[in-house]
């Protein structure tokens, strides 16, 4: 059995106004159409909903679309002898409706868009009800050989909606390529922040490890309790030691530690929201959240509440 031809048509009878044309100022997108032996064109209802806004199909072909200009695709098909077009994208029970059907919904349709189209019909109609009839120009320049067809001149609003689309899809198509560049920048940058952030904290828990390997070196034989060495007055570098010996290193953690063992050394106490830590560690908050709470159940510092402006008071822990 037959098929009946996809766009393009091969060898179809000559048109007035190319019906690939005609239809993308219609609805401004390159819809998809069955063309029968008679030369009748039939479209998919879905594709022009879609492209012309109608949210509901079903509702809009119940409202605009007289039964004779929508179809199944099986039953029109079968009409005529023929069979239904390979592809998953033509089922059997698909709507179609005929290129009336299509002007009909667009003349229903309310985007900007379709206004140009609009009134070009119209123009039609008042042409048709003023003059009985409503004819295209010829071309100045007419196909030669026997048989030849009259080429016309397609309608300057048709023309119009064309142009106008055409450097819509370029606008977008330029945006699209500069939103897609600006995103690969953006993932570049985002890439060697990362890095440089893994860097740091690398080159920061390598310090910690030589400051305690320099404690080491200082009494190898007689460690100092870590209690008794910060029982008087004690210094950074004797507080992460103290932590060195009580914790599990961890990058995350000793992070946070490099941070805060200075101001708890200076000032006596932390006083810092969670996200101004988070903001010199690089870490997430939360995670900073953690750290913090490791370091409490190990015993290297305390809570003593919170300050006015909400944020945690930590303070050493010097009670073992």
């Amino acid at each position: 059995m037959n098929e009946p031809s996809e766009q393009p048509d091969a060898g179809r009878r000559h048109e007035a106004i190319d019906i690939s044309d005609f239809v993308y100022a219609a609805t401004g997108d390159r819809v998809r159409r069955l063309t029968m032996p008679d030369g009748s064109h039939w479209f998919p209802a879905v594709d022009v909903c879609r492209r012309l806004g109608h949210t509901n199909p079903h509702k809009a072909l119940s409202d605009h679309v007289p039964e004779g200009h929508r179809e199944i695709l099986e039953t029109l098909t079968g009409g005529y002898g023929l069979s239904v077009p390979a592809g998953r994208e033509w089922r059997r029970d698909l709507n179609v409706i005929s290129l009336r059907g299509l002007v009909l919904l667009v003349n229903a349709c309310t985007k900007p868009a379709c206004a140009p189209f609009k009134q070009w019909v119209a123009e039609v109609i008042e042409t048709v009800q003023r003059e009985g009839s409503y004819s295209l120009d010829e071309a100045p320049v007419q196909p030669t050989g026997p048989g030849a067809p009259v080429a016309y001149v397609m309608p300057q609003q048709v023309v119009d909606a064309i142009v106008r689309l055409e450097a819509h899809n370029l606008r977008v198509d330029e945006e699209l390529a500069a939103a897609q560049r600006e995103s690969v920048a953006l993932h570049k940058e985002m890439v060697a922040t990362q890095r440089a952030m893994l860097a740091t904290q690398q080159a920061v828990v390598r310090a910690v490890e030589r400051i305690a390997d320099r404690l080491d070196v200082l009494a190898p034989d007689h460690p100092v309790p870590p209690t008794r060495a910060l029982a008087d007055r004690p210094t950074t570098e004797s507080v992460l030691a103290d932590w060195r010996q009580r914790l599990s290193v961890t990058e995350d953690v000793w992070t946070v530690a490099v941070v805060i063992a200075p101001v708890l050394v200076e000032e006596g106490e932390l006083r810092q929201p969670l996200d101004a830590i988070a903001a010199r560690t690089g870490l997430p908050a939360r995670r900073v959240n953690e750290c913090l709470r490791m370091l409490r159940k190990h015993a290297c510092i305390r809570s003593r509440g919170a300050a006015e402006d909400g944020a945690p008071v930590y303070v050493l822990d010097r009670s073992s």
